[in-house]
Order: structure tokens, then sequence, then C-alpha cells
């Protein structure tokens, strides 16, 4: 099994531990803060089955139907992902709604906060765990999946918070007030992951520090060319996709041109994790320098 699929399949399992570990402290204190996290959690469950069969579906190789592969598949389930998580606050604010109109006292709080506590160290251990090995390892699902998490994780801290002055205070309507404020940070998490998803679907140019490291491995292992210009890139999913023109004298041999760019896309797919390069090979009368990236 790939190892960003194995990741995915360790998630499913953290986040059923985890929402077990929180209905269970929901259960006994009856809190909505609590029911609040406990209904997070249940989106994570959801969005991590999600992740885990758009990361399975992502590494299938390019078929005839699919000629450039489905590692946009990664960036569907972080759509979704975004999409139950409004569901899920909508859910949240209606229940904190009814909860401020009508509060009721809490039962057992103290045992519900140190279950719910052990629930959230587990949760940062396993974003901590998702955040590093989707980075390293270009998986979109896998980063939407951790930034989910940590969102649980900060929200789960101010619940923790919130309950325990209820518990202390008597002050009851703050139990509702609490659920809202984290039904409204996990729409703000939503928001961000859809508007992310979106523009890897829309064939965003990789980040500045990428794109400056293809123009200085085109630019180094270039060897007897004259030029490259018109470079374009986009990322979908772990594959980052890399075009340009490549400009060599004319003097230059089919063989000799072929080999150049060999030189290239062994250089870039060393540099670059899980490149897709295409070069189109010009003559020196079509050269744009200086608009272009030049050859040493």
């Amino acid at each position: 099994m790939d190892k960003v699929l194995k990741l995915a399949l360790g998630s499913i399992g953290v986040g059923i531990v985890v929402l077990g570990l929180k209905f269970l402290a929901y259960r006994l204190t009856g809190s909505l803060a609590l029911y609040s996290d406990a209904l997070e959690s249940m989106i994570n469950v959801a969005t991590a089955v999600a992740a885990f069969f758009a990361v399975r579906l992502s590494a299938e190789p390019p078929d005839a139907g699919h000629p450039y592969g489905h590692h946009k598949a990664e960036y569907l389930s972080a759509v979704l992902e975004g999409v139950l998580i409004v569901l899920a606050a909508i859910a949240i604010l209606h229940e904190s709604y009814n909860g401020f109109l009508e509060p009721r006292p809490l039962d057992a709080p103290i045992k519900g906060l140190l279950i719910n506590g052990a629930a959230s160290v587990i949760n940062a251990i396993w974003c901590w765990v998702l955040f590093r090995f989707g980075r390293l390892w270009k998986s979109p699902a896998l980063v939407a999946d951790g930034r989910h998490l940590w969102t649980d994780v900060v929200s789960s801290a101010g619940v923790v918070l919130g309950v325990a002055v209820v518990a202390m205070t008597g002050w009851l309507q703050l139990d509702a007030i609490v659920a809202a404020l984290v039904a409204m940070n996990i729409l703000w998490s939503g928001w961000q992951l859809m508007r992310e998803s979106i523009g890897g679907l829309m064939d965003e140019a990789v980040e500045p520090e990428t794109l400056a490291r293809v123009r200085e491995l085109i630019s180094t292992h270039a060897d007897g060319a004259i030029e490259a210009h018109d470079l374009r890139t986009r990322r979908a999913g772990r594959a980052t996709f890399i075009e340009f023109h490549l400009v060599v004298p004319g003097t230059m041999t089919v063989s000799e041109s072929h080999a150049v760019c060999d030189q290239i896309e062994a250089a870039l797919h060393e540099g670059i994790p899980d490149a897709i390069v295409t070069i189109h090979v010009e003559p020196e009368e079509k050269a744009k320098h200086p608009g272009g990236v030049p050859v040493v």
C-alpha cells in the first residue's frame, strides 16, 4: 500500500478513537460546547474516509480517459471536507441558539473535561504527523486533513476553557456561547480550505520559491542550449507539471538536443518531487532573450 494511502487510512482510525472519546465527554456532561466538539470530530471521520479514497484514486496511473492522471481527486476531497465543515457549523449554531434560550446545568464536568482533553492530545499528535508528511509528500488531501484537525485542536482548547468556567461560575449560557464560537471558527476554516482547493482545481502556478528552483535547475543543466522561455507550471495533487520551450543552436542534431532535454528532466525530477516535465525544442531564431530563462 502507498505510504500516503497508509497515512490516510491511519486518519480514519485516529478519528474514530477521538470521536468516541469526545462523544463520551458530551454524554457525561450534557455540555453543548462539548457536543460541538464531538460533532466536529464526526466530520473528521467522514472527511478522513473521503481523503482515503481520494488519495487512493489519485495514485492510479494515467489511462485513456485520463491521460494526465487522477491527481486532482485530492482537491475534490478537500472541497468536500470544506462543505462538511460548513454543514457541521450550521448544526452547531442551531443547537447553541436553543441552548442559549434554555440553558441546562452540566453533569460531571471534571470527568468530561479530562476525557475531552485526552482526545485533543491525540488529535494534536496526529495533526503534526499529517502536516509533516502531507507537505513532504505533497498531498493536498493529507494537508487539508491536518489543517482541519488543527482547527479541532484549537477549538477544543477553547471548549475546555469555556466549560471549566461554566463549571466554576455556574454561568450556564456561556456553554452555548462557546459552542457558537466554535461554529464560527470552523466556518472560517471551511472557507479557507475550499478556497485553496479551488485554486488547485483552477491550475494555479507553483509558489514563487518552487518556481525559482525550477528556473535554477533549467538554467544550470541546459548545457549547449541557448535559452528557455514560455515556462508554465501547475500543481495537481502531489504532481508538479512543468512545461517550457528550449531553444537550441540550428546546428545541433536531434540526438544532441534530446540528450540536453534528458539532462534537464533528470535534474527536475531529482529537485522537484513528482515532477512531470514537457519540453518543446525550438531553433535559435525562436529565441526571446532576455524575456525567457537564460541558459549559461
